[in-house]
This record gives structure tokens, C-alpha cells and sequence, in this order.
């Protein structure tokens, strides 16, 4: 059945919601198309968790994640409930001072932590050193993020195949397995399914899927701290809300992937990393993992996200492991462009754009962008 409204949005993971809600709130008529149900294992929005954190090695991110905490406690208050549960945060390892400076040079709240002193207070994570304390970073709520974003997004139909995206200048059809849909504007925030679903429009949007594997540990009370290990490989470890696990992964530690062709199954190499971690770091939880879960990153080459239009279509795209936080933000963003304003400044940064002039940045500075 083909249907009409004003922005058709393709994606109900964090991006696709936030932006569908972003323009219901404005008045708009928006039809969301998902290819599963929202929070599907096959996504990158999947999972209980995510952290909120304010520590990053450039002070723009830094700012940019103090920006986003407005919009995440609107959403509390519209929905009524709790998604980001304040949790103290440890960042050590050779990144640490890289942090710290571009933290204070924002104006972020953050403190150094003798050794001494980081292992009396949090005496769960073996730190090894100094660590910077974090004092505002949260947990947040993911699968309730998700549904509390979903209550505002307008009509959402799941289990719909989109197939094709045209343009011709006036409106958008998005076709799909059981019509189209013609709208005024289209976003596309599908993961890592948006590179092929574009080409064929005639758009190239960059990106890599990496299949990601976590682990959960338990039973873990409920002091623990939220900490991210900055160093050649990027370890994290988070509290699960309302239950006694506790979820650690590596930041890009999953192999290339096809989004059509994934395995859920668990990656014995990468639970025995997990487990190695555990005994590292955690050595009170660990090393046996109670389960695991697979989850896939979309990844731009830069790890900055894609934010854009061309034509009549809007691109979220490439949120590379570290875009949750700023999920009702870029949703605001992706908003602006497909009613045809000016996305700000900041955006400017995530534009298709950047990728035809210049090389990305090294593998070593990429990674330590950090993950959740």
C-alpha cells in the first residue's frame, strides 16, 4: 500500500527514532520504515546499556557531549522515567593525560586520582596507577532509551524491507516489499545497511561494519564504577541498570562483517579475550562470562559521524561505536536538514564532504576516539 507524509524515515534504531520524534514534536507527519522490530539483535542499537561520558581526547567532543545532556533530559522528563543513571567514571591507561587536558580545557569537571586513592575507593577495578574520575558520566538505559523515543517517533511500521531511494528533485519515493512511500524528504539512518541502500541512488556514504562481541559478568554489587582503559587496545567496563552484571568489551575488537551475513553465535577468540580482561581488570567478577551478546558498529573512516543531505536525502550514519550519547542531539540535527535549515555549525564537521579531501585519521588516533 503506498502511503504520503512529510518525511519518511528509514532505520528505527537510536538515530532513525531520535530524528522521527525530533519532527513529530515539530508537527510533522512522519512514517518510520524498520526491516525487523526496533532493537533487533542484527542492529547496532541492540543491548541494555550504553555509557554517557563526557571524556574524550578533543576538547570539541568534550563540549559536544556536554551539549547533548539537555536533549537526553527532555526525553526523561517526556517519558516519565529514568535513562541515565549517574555512575563515577575511571579513565587510566597512556591516554590519560590526553583526556584530562582536553577536558579541563572545556570546562568539564574531572579529577586525577592518586593510585593510592583510586584503588581505596574503587577497589573492584585493578587500575594499576593514577585514574581521572568522572564525576558526571551516566549509564544509560539503552533498550529503554529506545522505546521511550519510539512513544514520540510517529508511525512506526517494522518488518519492512526498504529497497530503493529516489530523488527527483520534488519528492522522495522509498520503496519498499509492500509499496512506497513519497515524502517531502527522506533520512537514512539504516547502520551499516545505508552505504549499499544509497549507492544505488547515486550517494556514496564510506563506511565498514565490524561485528563487536560483550560479555557480562556477575554477580557484581552495586558500587561499581563505569571505567574505559585508554591504551592500544581500548577495554571498557559498565553496571548494567537494575540487575547485579556487569558488561566489558573492547572498543573495535570485532572482524570486518557483511550487515546481511552476521553470526549471533559466540566468538570463542573473543570470549577468551574478554575472560583474559575480566582477570585483569575485574579480578573479583571474573573471568567466567555469565553470557555474551554481538552487536555491529557502523563505522565511518574517520569515526566521526555522518551527518548530512543531498538532494532531498538525509544521512545519520557511522556513529562508530560512540554515538549513543549523543542519540536525541543528532536526532535534532537530522531534523533540521530534512525541514531544509541549517544543521549549525557543529554539524559541518560530520559532512559527506570531508571525505573527499584528505586521508582519515591514523588507526592509533581513530581508536582512541573510545567506544559505548
Amino acid at each position: 500500500m503506498d502511503s504520503r507524509c512529510d518525511v519518511v524515515v528509514v532505520g528505527a534504531g537510536l538515530l532513525g527514532l531520535a530524528s522521527a520524534r525530533a519532527l513529530a514534536r515539530r508537527g510533522r507527519r512522519v512514517i518510520v520504515l524498520e526491516q525487523a522490530e526496533i532493537g533487533h539483535e542484527a542492529g547496532g542499537s541492540r543491548g541494555s546499556c550504553r555509557v554517557f561520558r563526557l571524556g574524550y581526547e578533543d576538547p570539541w567532543y568534550v563540549a559536544l557531549a556536554r551539549r547533548a545532556r539537555e536533549p537526553w533530559a527532555e526525553l526523561e522528563d517526556e517519558c516519565g522515567r529514568q535513562l541515565l543513571r549517574p555512575t563515577p567514571q575511571l579513565t587510566f591507561g597512556p591516554g590519560l593525560d590526553a583526556v584530562r587536558e582536553a577536558m579541563q580545557s572545556a570546562g568539564a569537571p574531572c579529577a586525577v586520582l592518586p593510585a593510592g586513592e583510586a584503588a581505596a575507593r574503587f577497589p573492584a577495578v585493578t587500575i594499576g596507577g593514577p585514574a581521572l574520575l568522572e564525576p558526571e558520566s551516566c549509564v544509560i538505559s539503552a533498550d529503554a532509551a529506545l522505546r521511550a523515543l519510539a512513544a514520540g517517533a510517529g508511525e512506526v511500521r517494522t518488518g519492512v524491507t526498504v529497497t530503493a531511494v529516489g530523488d527527483d528533485g520534488r519528492r522522495v519515493t522509498v520503496r519498499t516489499g509492500t509499496g512506497s512511500v513519497t515524502a517531502g524528504a527522506a533520512i537514512v539512518c539504516a547502520g551499516p545497511w545505508t552505504s549499499r541502500l544509497l549507492a544505488g541512488s547515486g550517494i556514496t556514504v564510506p563506511a565498514a561494519a565490524t561485528q563487536e562481541q560483550v560479555g557480562y559478568l556477575a554477580p557484581a554489587p552495586p558500587s561499581m564504577p563505569i571505567f574505559i582503559c585508554y591504551d592500544t587496545e581500548v577495554p571498557y567496563g559498565l553496571p548494567v541498570p537494575g540487575s547485579a552484571l556487569y558488561k566489558i568489551g573492547f572498543h573495535h575488537g570485532g572482524p570486518l562483517a557483511d550487515p546481511a551475513r552476521q553470526d549471533q553465535r559466540p566468538d570463542e577468540q573473543l570470549s577468551a579475550q574478554l575472560s583474559c580482561m575480566a582477570r585483569r581488570y575485574l579480578p573479583g567478577l571474573g573471568p567466567d562470562l555469565a553470557q555474551t551478546e554481538r552487536c555491529l558498529y557502523d563505522n565511518s573512516p574517520d569515526e566521526d559521524f555522518i551527518v548530512d543531505r543531498v538532494g532531498r536525502v538525509v544521512i545519520g550514519s557511522g556513529t562508530s561505536g560512540h554515538g549513543f550519547k549523543f542519540g536525541p542531539l543528532l536526532g535534532e540535527w537530522l531534523a533540521d536538514l530534512a525541514d531544509g535549515r541549517d544543521a549549525g555549525a557543529s554539524a559541518a564537521r560530520f559532512a559527506l564532504g570531508r571525505f573527499g579531501a584528505g586521508a582519515p585519521r591514523s588507526a592509533s588516533a581513530r581508536r582512541r576516539r573510545s567506544g559505548c
